[in-house]
C-alpha cells in the first residue's frame, strides 16, 4: 500500500485540497494526526470534497480546541503531545496523512512536524504555493527534509498557475536533490471544490511510480 505524508511550505498553502485530490486519485484513506481547532476540522472538508465513505477516515490522535500551532493549542488544553502516540492506521487502502502547518511547526517543546514525518517513516509530498516566494520556501523545505533523510515523493503546486515559478522549481530541485523531485500536479484556484473538480485535474506523472516507503 502507498502511504504519504502531505506537508506544506507554510500554513494555508492548500494541504487539505491537495490531500483530497490525492485521496481521489489514489483511492486512499485519510488521517490527520493533529487537529488544531475544532470549529473547522480538516476531516470535515475532506469528507465534503471527496464524498468518500466513513470507512476511509481515521480519527486524529490529538484534537485540540484552538486553531493555533499544535504546541500552543496543546498547552492551552493542558495536553502534552507525545511522539510515541503516533502510529499509522491499520488499513488495506492507500493512506494520505495530512500534517499541521509547515515542517518546522512545533508540536511540543522539543519536536516539530518534520520529526513526525521521520517518525512515521513514509515519503512526503510537499504542497507549495504557485506565487511569489515559492522558490525560496520550497527549496528550504526540501533541504530540511533531505537533511533528515526523509524521502520526498513529489511536489503539488497550489494556486493560480505561474509558469516561470514552476520552471524554476523544476530546474533548481534537479540541482539540489538526487534525481530531482517531480511536480505531481498543479491545482489551480477552483471556483468550486468537489469530487468532480478535483478528479478533472489529472496527475502529471504516473502516481503508481511515486516513491513508497522502504
Amino acid at each position: 500500500m502507498k502511504k504519504y505524508f502531505v506537508t506544506g511550505t507554510d500554513t494555508d498553502v492548500g494541504k487539505t485540497v491537495a490531500s483530497a485530490w490525492l485521496m481521489l486519485h489514489l483511492e486512499a484513506a485519510y488521517w490527520k494526526p493533529i487537529q488544531s481547532g475544532l470549529q473547522e476540522k480538516d476531516i470535515d472538508y475532506i469528507k465534503e470534497y471527496t464524498d468518500a465513505p466513513n470507512t476511509s477516515f481515521f480519527p486524529s490522535t490529538y484534537e485540540l480546541a484552538q486553531p493555533l500551532s499544535p504546541h500552543e493549542s496543546a498547552r492551552r488544553d493542558g495536553v502534552q503531545i507525545e511522539m510515541n502516540e503516533f502510529s499509522l492506521p491499520d488499513t488495506q487502502q492507500n493512506l494520505i496523512v495530512e500534517g499541521a502547518g509547515g515542517l518546522m511547526v512545533p508540536i511540543n517543546r522539543d519536536q516539530f512536524v518534520i520529526d513526525m514525518i521521520a517518525h512515521l517513516n513514509v515519503p512526503a509530498i510537499l504542497v507549495s504555493r504557485s506565487g511569489l516566494g515559492t522558490i525560496n520556501h520550497t527549496l528550504l523545505s526540501l533541504e530540511a527534509m533531505c537533511k533528515r533523510g526523509i524521502e520526498v515523493a513529489g511536489i503539488i503546486m497550489s494556486g493560480e498557475k505561474s509558469p516561470h515559478n514552476r520552471q524554476a522549481l523544476e530546474e533548481y530541485t534537479q540541482k539540489g536533490t538526487s534525481g530531482g523531485v517531480p511536480i505531481i500536479a498543479e491545482i489551480d484556484q477552483l471556483e468550486v471544490v468537489n469530487k468532480e473538480s478535483l478528479l478533472a485535474i489529472k496527475p502529471e506523472i504516473e502516481l503508481k511510480n511515486l516513491k513508497v516507503a522502504a
